[in-house]
């Protein structure tokens, strides 16, 4: 091989001329319609984009009806409708749907941006490895399992935010890693979960039953997918096993809220 400006050629091209081809230049209104036509395929969309983009049009509703951006003051019409405190899901009042609508706010600016760009972080290597489908449902199935934490764990205080569901998201993706001989500590996963459980621990006003078992259920259903969806090629039971998880988090908070919660 001989050594060229471009590389390294055989010696019979080595001699010869490389041959350039010009490209005609495109209009900016060539340009834009090529973008616009990108963004409007639904093949292009991530699912990680489209939950960053629910829960910052979410935040600035909160924001609009009476949070503060810097989470001094929780009030207004759509956190007290979608925030999730325990003895609002019993005492004859049954507002279910805060099991989901929690994991969609947010108290303060500080707070969707951590989590918001975790998810980005985490969503953009998990995604792509595992497929669209796979994703969501570990996402949706970490929420749930993180609310029932919550739950379970803070029974009279109210809880909000994206963090048990990301939690989930980790789990998965270390399962996948691992899987995959992606050595853990190596890779820094395994340090940056324990790092997180301290955070979880030693600051205030975190939800350690959301991120306790939104990770839990992240390692599960890490665990279906890899199990049944890559190896046995089984995605209905993948997609089944996440259902029967949210549906157990679901019945287990909902059993919880009325065992242990006071009269609002």
């Amino acid at each position: 091989m001989t050594p060229t400006s471009v590389g390294m050629r055989c010696p019979v091209c080595a001699g010869e001329k490389t041959k350039v081809k010009k490209v005609p230049r495109r209009s900016p209104q060539h340009s834009y319609a090529s973008a616009q036509f990108s963004w409007m395929d639904p093949s292009t969309w991530t699912v990680t984009g489209t939950l960053i983009t629910i829960n910052v049009l979410v935040f600035l509703a909160e924001v609009s009806t009476g949070v503060t951006l810097g989470g001094s003051k929780l009030a207004g019409w759509v956190y007290y409708h979608g925030v999730l405190y325990p003895p609002f899901l019993a005492n004859g009042l049954d507002e279910y749907w805060r099991l989901f609508t929690s994991g969609f706010l947010h108290a303060g600016i500080i707070h969707i941006a951590m989590n918001m760009l975790s998810l980005w972080f985490v969503g953009r290597v998990l995604e792509p490895s595992i497929g669209k489908a796979y994703f969501a449902a570990i996402y949706f199935t970490s929420l749930l399992a993180g609310s029932f934490g919550a739950v379970l764990l803070s029974p009279n205080v109210p809880t909000l935010g994206a963090s048990g569901a990301i939690f989930g998201i980790f789990g998965a993706l270390i399962v996948v890693a691992h899987e995959r001989r992606i050595p853990l500590w190596q890779s820094g996963l395994m340090p940056i979960l324990i790092l997180n459980f301290i955070f979880t621990l030693t600051v205030a006003n975190v939800s350690l039953g959301g991120h306790l078992f939104g990770v839990l259920a992240g390692f599960a259903t890490g665990w279906l997918v890899v199990h049944y969806g890559e190896r046995l090629n089984r995605q209905a039971i993948v997609m089944a096993g996440c259902a029967a998880l949210s549906a157990v988090a679901v019945i287990g908070a909902i059993a919880v809220a009325a065992a242990q919660s006071v009269p609002y």
